[in-house]
């Protein structure tokens, strides 16, 4: 039988200690949303207990709950300011949807994922400042564009352009991780230039890339 949520204080106040705040975190806004968002509700009920581990926890179809460091840092990198438009992209099942909305932001969460998109439903019930769409990870949310954030949740090979078309200019920024050689990836802050982006690297990381924004492969005669 899952444990009950009050059960799981202790592993998010020390997920928050021993992982985040060491690691250049320091907004109080992401710490607090941190230490109260149950991450267990967001995983599926048998990977409850690896909810709060410094890893990856796997959803199913090469999906998963990036990492409590990862998703922090991704966060702080974004400087967010109070009641920016934010469009995640691949957002799971919405735990950096909700850490986002704590830390006030009007938030997108796009998905594609059938699966997700049913356990999002339940985790995101209630949370203000969140709207949970469903549509194709590449082209993003035109709907509600144009956004200040566009936060990847998940390492790309390419961000699309109909993506970075969405991002407000000038001031808006987006925050990913680019794939690199092997499981390495890097953490990036990405500024909308005529062509593109500009990305500035910010930290390494190995996280799974996003299938939908994995570059095709090549064709070979």
């Amino acid at each position: 039988m899952d444990r009950p949520s009050h059960d799981y204080a202790d592993a998010r106040n020390m997920m928050v200690d021993s992982q985040v705040r060491p690691n250049k975190v320091y907004d109080s806004r992401l710490i607090a949303a941190m230490r109260r968002l149950p991450r267990e509700r967001f995983v599926p009920p048998q990977a409850a207990a690896r909810a709060y581990a410094d890893e990856d926890v796997p959803l199913g179809n090469g999906r998963v709950l990036t990492e409590p460091m990862v998703i922090a840092r991704l966060i702080e990198l974004a400087a967010l300011r109070h009641g920016e438009r934010v469009l995640v992209v691949g957002s799971g099942t919405g735990y950096a949807a909700a850490v986002l909305a704590a830390c006030g932001a009007v938030v997108t969460a796009l998905e594609e994922d059938e699966s997700l998109i049913a356990m999002a439903r339940t985790t995101l019930a209630g949370i203000a400042g969140i709207a949970q769409v469903s549509g194709p990870l590449a082209e993003g949310w035109p709907a509600a564009a144009p956004y200040d954030l566009v936060l990847i949740d998940g390492a790309a090979d390419v961000v699309p352009a109909a993506i970075i078309g969405q991002i407000r200019t000038p001031g808006g920024r987006l925050i990913g991780i680019l794939a690199g050689a092997g499981r390495l990836g890097r953490a990036v802050v990405g500024e909308p230039v005529a062509g593109g982006l500009s990305f500035q690297p910010a930290f390494d990381c190995a996280t799974p890339l996003l299938p939908a924004l994995r570059r095709p492969p090549a064709f070979v005669f």
